[in-house]
């Protein structure tokens, strides 16, 4: 179990790193820094997360869960604040774009590892 979740943060740290290389807008010092980054945005997934998805339920139905990209974005700037100047995402558009970006290579950096476990 906590194998797989180290995997996890593994996974979640490159898919940072990949998003801080494909924007201009979306800085990161290194692997340390989206390793650190993912911790946290872990531990925000976990206390944070629930709460912002709760309070913003009735629009995240309404927008069938796209909304849940904003709320993504939310963490993704609490993040970067946390950090200081070792994470920098230069606007929300840019974190709402990064949320996106992150969640769908999180997907395929998943599926993959799964099926090289089983």
């Amino acid at each position: 179990m906590i194998l797989r979740w180290f995997l996890s943060l593994f996974l979640n740290a490159i898919a940072l790193i990949v998003v801080a290389q494909l924007f201009d807008s979306f800085h990161l010092e290194g692997f340390g820094a989206a390793f650190i980054a993912s911790i946290i945005l872990a531990v925000l997934n976990v206390i944070i997360k629930p709460f912002l998805v709760l309070l913003t339920l009735p629009i995240t139905v309404v927008t069938l869960g796209l909304f849940l990209f904003v709320i993504n974005a939310i963490t993704l700037m609490i993040t970067q604040g946390l950090m200081g100047p070792s994470f920098e995402i230069d606007g929300f558009g840019t974190a709402i774009i990064a949320s996106i970006v992150i969640s769908l290579i999180n997907l395929i950096l998943n599926g993959l590892v799964k099926d090289t476990i089983r």
